[in-house]
């Protein structure tokens, strides 16, 4: 064997080595299943919506960074047939801080889709001002729901009451689990 031939040799075997990794992860990657689409609930009765919503899960996302304790939200119906929100939450220091939007929705009067803003009214034209909320469950008495997006980065669970019972939580939890969101990301809010 000739001095170089020990180098060709592990080159040989790193470059094998390589493509077998790549290989094997190409594969891991292949057998990831593919999400179905997001499914909402069928219809959703607007005006018995509206009212006080306790948040009592999220993905944490940046506009609710201030947010410590008692967030909620408050729905409104508007005469125009839009629907003013009210989002408000305890700061670390206890006081309370808001957001005024709208929502609207897409698709029908029992639609389960909406879209909200919190942009000034003057930017409604613009679609990137919009955020899609889409209902996928909803207690049939209206004392929780879920709401998230297509894509599965925003989620909340929201109560009538600020907190829910435990096995209503979990049984929510198996239910998102089988909807393919990743409960690790689910953080609890404080009362």
């Amino acid at each position: 064997m000739t001095h170089s031939q020990p180098h060709r040799l592990l080159r040989t075997m790193g470059y094998g080595l390589i493509t077998v990794l790549l290989t094997m992860a190409a594969s891991l990657a292949a057998a990831q299943p593919e999400k179905a689409p997001l499914q909402t609930v069928t219809s959703v009765d607007v005006p018995r919506y509206m009212g006080t919503w306790h948040e009592i899960a999220k993905y944490p996302n940046w506009f609710q960074k201030k947010c410590a304790s008692s967030t909620q939200a408050t729905y409104s119906l508007q005469n125009n047939g839009s629907v003013q929100v009210l989002n408000r939450c305890k700061t670390d220091k206890g006081e309370w801080t808001e957001a005024l939007g709208e929502a609207r929705q897409i698709g029908g009067p029992n639609a389960p889709t909406l879209q909200v803003r919190f942009a000034p009214a003057w930017l409604s034209f613009i679609p990137l001002v919009w955020g899609n909320y889409w209902i996928i469950d909803l207690d049939p008495q209206y004392q929780w729901v879920v709401v998230s997006e297509p894509q599965r980065e925003y989620l909340w669970i929201l109560s009538r009451t600020p907190q829910l019972p435990e096995d209503t939580h979990q049984m929510l939890l198996a239910k998102l689990r089988t909807q393919g969101f990743d409960l690790n990301r689910l953080e609890r809010s404080p009362p």
